[in-house]
């Protein structure tokens, strides 16, 4: 059977059920971040691997599918240490597309969409700092769910920018997602809320203008609004720099100690060791001025329509400017449910050029029954 290259080298992780339960009857799948009990958590870099111990205990949200009645049948391949949107993995291989064979699959839960695109699993546990749940659900054409921050649990999970890491969920259908995601939250879903939706006109701008088109051809008029204040620059630097300085205070030893990383990832290492800590007070008032300001904008029952991603998945080991644009744009787009700790989800409603183009929904803190609840209607 072909595994389109979504699982970590070695063998094939499985563990049984813990319990009966809603997710009887289910796969599911963990990004290479997560803890599996007897397993080594790899973290996509061979040097981070040989540094670990197998795992004496599962990460809380693995526990907590297989205590629902999910059976884990693999761990899948990440980006390394999770930074990157693009899916490539140097040292095991980027996995392949099932929707886009010549295209990336998005990253950095890379392996985790592309099993679940691929029928190899009906859910997939990922994480998501700056979009790496989201730009792969969309490149991948399933559904993606980034949590509000804290609400699921980080234990067990590699932390790569705490104030950012999210433990999020994909599938193929919004009625999984859903379901696996209230195990996760320890909830019964909410009824369908009678929505109000924004539509982010500064974020679309951002967009190749075809994505762009897509997306807003798909749906309807909507009320309009601005979530950049003018200056999308700052959501980009400001993310940049908090969380290289996360990075810094969570991984310090590990890059002192001369890891080996894949050409496109070095870079972003070596720019994290660059920063000056003095600059986080600057962005760290910033973030909190406009944390208030995106939460003020979401009431309770107000979602924010943008992109999942600028554009379909680029091709395969694209190397030139547009990757660079590629990059930034997405991570500002990303950035806006990060900074503000908000929960957002990629809904697969639109193919441009025969690939599938994502649409994220945006809803306030805490709103996460009401966002999934939404999902499954518009599904």
């Amino acid at each position: 059977m072909n595994d389109f290259g979504a699982f970590v080298p070695g063998p094939r992780a499985r563990l049984a059920p813990l319990a009966s339960g809603p997710l009887d009857n289910l796969t599911f799948v963990a990004k290479d971040l997560l803890d599996v009990a007897g397993y080594v958590t790899g973290g996509g870099n061979p040097h981070w691997e040989r540094r670990q111990l197998p795992a004496s205990t599962s990460a809380a949200a693995v526990d907590c599918l297989l205590r629902a009645g999910a059976t884990l049948v693999g761990k899948t391949i990440t980006d390394e240490l999770a930074f990157s949107l693009e899916g490539e993995n140097e040292h095991h291989g980027t996995p392949i597309n099932p929707r886009a064979p010549d295209r990336l699959p998005g990253g950095s839960s890379s392996g985790s969409a592309v099993a679940v695109a691929a029928g190899l699993a009906d859910l997939a546990l990922g994480t998501d700092t700056g979009g790496s749940v989201r730009v792969p659900a969309s490149f991948c054409g399933v559904f993606g769910w980034r949590p509000s921050h804290g609400r699921v649990s980080m234990d067990g999970v590699v932390r790569f920018a705490p104030s950012f890491d999210t433990v999020g969920l994909l599938a193929r259908n919004a009625a999984h997602l859903q379901l696996g995601a209230q195990c996760l939250l320890g909830t019964l879903p909410a009824a369908p809320p009678s929505a109000r939706l924004l539509l982010a006109t500064d974020a679309f701008a951002l967009a190749d203008s075809e994505a762009a088109a897509v997306l807003k051809r798909s749906l309807g008029v909507f009320e309009e609004a601005q979530v950049f204040a003018g200056r999308p620059a700052d959501f980009l630097e400001a993310y940049v720099t908090l969380q290289g300085l996360d990075i810094m205070r969570e991984h310090s030893d590990f890059l002192g100690s001369d890891p080996i990383f894949g050409p496109t990832i070095k870079p972003r290492f070596d720019s994290v060791r660059a920063l000056d800590p003095a600059v986080g007070t600057r962005w760290n008032a910033w973030r909190a001025e406009t944390t208030v300001r995106l939460r003020q904008l979401l009431p309770s029952g107000t979602f924010l329509v943008l992109p999942a991603a600028p554009s379909i998945a680029p091709l395969r080991f694209l190397r030139d400017e547009a990757a660079g644009r590629f990059y930034d744009a997405a991570l500002t787009l990303g950035s806006i449910a990060g900074h503000a700790g908000l929960p957002a989800v990629s809904l697969p409603i639109a193919t441009l050029h025969d690939c599938p183009l994502g649409l994220s929904i945006v809803a306030g803190p805490g709103e996460d029954e009401s966002l999934l609840a939404l999902a499954v209607k518009i599904a």
